[in-house]
């Protein structure tokens, strides 16, 4: 059987193939999802990926977790951490969201994986435009960057697959919300069930939605 490897067009379009292709040492990639969501913690991501891995992750057709059908993030997500050099979560809890907000609060879940890794990279890619306060490793903005960059897109499956496993094994815990289903964003059964049950404690009070008083809960 004859391997093909990837074109050289298709892995130019992955920076790791062109500007980032002469960075000495590791690159971490930290990505975050759940950052909209009404319920549960917003979590992130940090994966540092070994050369290698990465026309093999280009032949899994790696790309944003959003892209991606639940079934085949949880593939690549058990694939990426077997092929990384260091993996680690990060989160900041509902409280924390609340008390801070939740861009502060994103920050801090990704500033957490990052100083879990037991490796040091050269150089952090960070998804987005906004720095991680005191991070004392390099770091680089790059927006879109799940779309751009081999090593925040696995970051993105990594977190997002954690997360979703989470909400799941909480949704036993509150089955009034549908949790299953929405992995804790405002779907339509969401903002019902918030308008008929009103908010858990796990919930985000500083989101409006679930801002809601029930008539009894004086």
């Amino acid at each position: 059987m004859v391997e093909t490897s990837p074109t050289p067009l298709e892995k130019s379009t992955w920076l790791e193939f062109s500007t980032l292709s002469g960075i000495a040492g590791l690159v971490a990639g930290v990505d975050e999802v759940g950052r909209g969501a009404l319920f549960g913690p917003v979590v992130a991501a940090a994966v540092i990926l070994p050369n290698h891995a990465l026309p093999i992750l280009i032949a899994a057709k790696i790309k944003d977790s959003k892209k991606l059908s639940s079934s085949r993030r949880t593939q690549l997500a058990q694939q990426i951490c077997e092929l990384a050099v260091d993996w680690k979560i990060g989160f900041a809890s509902t409280a924390e969201i609340d008390k801070i907000n939740i861009l502060q609060a994103t920050l801090l879940a990704m500033k957490r994986a990052v100083l879990k890794l037991k490796v040091q990279p050269a150089i952090c890619l960070i998804d987005g435009n906004q720095l991680i306060k005191d991070l004392l490793v390099p770091q680089q903005t790059i927006v879109k960057g799940d779309e751009r960059s081999l090593a925040i897109a696995s970051a993105s499956i990594v977190a997002k697959v954690w997360r979703d496993d989470l909400v799941m094994r909480l949704a036993l815990k509150y089955p009034m919300y549908n949790l299953e289903s929405n992995k804790g964003y405002g779907s339509q059964r969401h903002l019902l069930a918030l308008q008929q049950y009103g908010p858990s404690p796990l919930h985000r009070q500083s989101f409006r939605p679930c801002q809601i008083k029930l008539p009894n809960a004086e």
